[in-house]
């Protein structure tokens, strides 16, 4: 928190004059439009102010599981939401099936099928605890089937092909029993997962069911003072009772179109978050390296103010993630009741939700689960053991489309989306930088330069102002020449006329 204020207080004072100029030489190049009074969608500016913003979605309904059509309850530990073309699955992980749904329509959801187990020549072909379930590009199922120990893999037919158990690592103990929660698995049929009391990473396996590793561990965390006590200065006694140094447990995964893995932490702690040292959410390639970009104002966790107060605790606990095809991704807070979306800069685009009973929030630290159908969102709160469906608005369809256009190389129309979006909400700091960057691949550098300098967004500023200098430059290169030839060579001239009257003159008094 006091990073933030003092990060705040430093851009404030460095710009209060500069921003003066730039706002009044502006005012009429921008149009400045109402404020939307609604607090359920914010986003932060350039000093790190919560900025109310008109709402990126709007709920189109919340389903219990009566009103989808199905007879028993869902559980109230249900944990698991996979969305696969126009289906839905929960892994109702208390009622030990997984419940297949459809969406009709846009408001209209209707049940298919509950699945108890699977067809196939093994012992055990129940379910127990399934908490993940996955669908992958040929058709096959997997499934983390918790307290049987074991991720299953179906034909698309529901007929048993193999199963994947313990990892056969010396580093394990020998007396840890394998509970395998949450799951991915690629085209290729390899699986990824993780499980209970395993904090090396994330475990791989082949698709012949041979345990390959572990990769993207997080880096251990633990204060300086603590590590010199517990490696110099404690007894043995003393040493194991302490915690552990070790790296911290990852609570959901989620494959995105390119093949990486998203892999978000909840457990972790605010002084960490806050000096960088943990990450709530990573994005993993095939050899475990972090390459998610983090080029906003402020890292991606959540909500940056972390403090007590309002019915909220410390930092947010990231405990899903879901990513779509343009590369913007979207964060389920457990402790606030909120999802936060980014773009593939790692720039807040907007949050919304929150605690509450009503259409659009979340019951006290239960929304467990989401997936995307779309951009339609579909949320899973266990305690109200409801589904919420969000669908875009109009304002949040013109900042994917504004998106999905410059990453397309429609430029001026990207542009024209953003101006859009900057009359709907004229406090939006990435609606100028959006029309600024349209601006710079359609190489109007100069007009680009004035969105970047209004929303101090400094690494633009300098790509279009390195490129109008160069412009400025081709431009006017007769002119320069024809100014460095006359600073360069008028001297020399006068310089030698003086010379030269300088030897007639010496020349006449000699001859006289």
């Amino acid at each position: 928190m006091k990073k933030i204020q003092a990060k705040k207080l430093v851009k404030r004072l460095s710009a209060l004059v500069a921003s003066a100029v730039i706002l009044a030489g502006s005012s009429l190049a921008f149009p400045l439009t109402a404020q939307a009074e609604s607090k359920y969608t914010y986003c932060y500016d350039y000093w790190g102010d919560v900025q109310d913003s008109p709402d990126a979605y709007e709920v189109v309904g919340v389903y219990t599981a009566a009103d989808m059509g199905l007879e028993k309850p869902i559980s109230n530990t249900a944990s698991g939401l996979t969305v696969v073309g126009n289906y839905f699955y929960i892994c109702d992980t208390g009622n030990n099936r997984i419940v297949q749904f459809e969406r009709i329509d846009r408001e209209h959801i209707a049940f298919v099928k509950e699945y108890t187990g699977f067809k196939g020549n093994v012992e055990v072909t129940t379910f127990n605890k399934p908490n993940d379930f996955q669908i992958n590009e040929e058709g096959y199922i997997f499934i983390a089937d918790t307290d049987n120990n074991r991720v299953v893999k179906l034909d698309p037919d529901w007929n048993y092909m193999m199963e994947f158990t313990k990892p056969t690592d010396n580093s394990l103990d020998a007396e840890l029993v394998f509970q395998p929660t949450k799951l991915v698995a690629d085209s290729a049929g390899r699986v990824y997962c993780i499980a209970t009391g395993i904090n090396k990473g994330v475990i791989k396996y082949e698709a012949d069911g041979s345990f390959s590793g572990f990769v993207g561990a997080t880096p251990v965390v633990y204060k300086l003072w603590d590590y010199i006590w517990k490696r110099f200065l404690s007894t043995a006694a003393q040493r194991e009772k302490m915690v552990s140094f070790v790296p911290t447990e990852y609570s959901n995964l989620y494959l995105d179109h390119d093949g990486f893995i998203y892999a978000c932490s909840s457990g972790l702690a605010e002084e960490d978050l806050k000096s960088g040292a943990a990450k709530a959410v990573r994005r993993l390639n095939l050899m475990g390296s972090d390459i998610l970009i983090q080029n906003g104002e402020f890292p991606v966790y959540g909500d940056i103010y972390m403090g007590n107060g309002g019915g909220y605790t410390g930092c947010s606990k990231i405990v899903d993630v879901t990513a779509f095809d343009n590369d913007v991704y979207v964060l389920c807070d457990k402790e606030r009741g909120r999802l936060f979306t980014y773009d593939s800069q790692g720039r807040l685009l907007f949050a919304f939700g929150g605690k509450g009973n009503i259409d659009g929030y979340f019951m006290k630290d239960q929304p467990i689960a989401l997936d995307h159908m779309g951009y339609d969102l579909i949320a899973l709160d266990s305690v109200s053991r409801t589904i919420t469906m969000f669908t875009p608005t109009e304002y949040g369809k013109l900042i994917y489309q504004a998106i999905d256009q410059f990453d397309a190389g429609q430029y001026e129309d990207s542009g024209k989306s953003w101006q859009a979006v900057m009359d709907l909400n004229g406090n939006y700091d990435l609606a100028y930088i959006g029309v600024g960057r349209a601006l710079l691949r359609q190489e109007r550098y100069k007009e680009a330069l004035n969105y970047f300098e209004l929303k101090y967004d400094d690494d633009n500023y300098s790509k279009a102002f390195k490129q109008y200098r160069k412009e400025w430059v081709e431009e006017h290169i007769l002119v320069i020449f024809i100014v460095v030839f006359a600073i360069l060579i008028i001297p020399m001239i006068i310089g030698r006329i003086g010379k030269i009257k300088y030897e007639i003159d010496t020349a006449d008094i000699f001859k006289f």
